[in-house]
């Protein structure tokens, strides 16, 4: 049962990044008999409620209606959540996965990269540069 909730949740698009599921992102925390557990990527994320309905809808449609959806903050969700596939999608799309050591730019793969803004399309990105491409680009904030 936990495999076909996974699977079902595997096609809920993040509301703000749709190329990734909200189980690529690790907001899927746990699948219990009774309730998915979810973690926002920050307790003020405005896509909270989005994600929330979006899960609701896949679990009814896919008969899986009696299950609740539990959100819990604690542990604080953390990059390091984010599936390799999930980081991979992040990537082709044009957006940096979070990196602890060199920005790479999505579009060259160049290191030579600048942080333009720390505040970018949405809150959890930043707004970057490539030097070697001279594109600008967003880096989902490690956190």
């Amino acid at each position: 049962m936990v495999e076909s909730v996974l699977d079902v949740l595997s096609r809920v698009p993040d509301p703000e990044i749709p190329v990734v599921s909200v189980v690529d992102l690790g907001i899927v925390r746990e699948v219990r008999d009774d309730a998915v557990v979810i973690t926002p990527t920050y307790s003020g994320c405005p896509a909270t409620l989005a994600i929330e309905a979006g899960i609701r809808a896949a679990l009814d449609a896919s008969g899986h209606g009696d299950m609740k959806i539990e959100t819990v903050l604690s542990p604080p969700w953390t990059t390091d959540w984010i599936s390799e596939e999930g980081r991979a999608k992040l990537h082709a799309y044009g957006i940096a996965p979070p990196s602890r050591s060199q920005v790479v730019c999505p579009r060259c793969a160049s290191t030579d990269t600048e942080e333009i803004s720390r505040f970018g399309s949405t809150p959890c990105k930043a707004l970057h540069r490539c030097r070697a491409c001279g594109e600008p680009f967003d880096l989902f904030k490690c956190h």
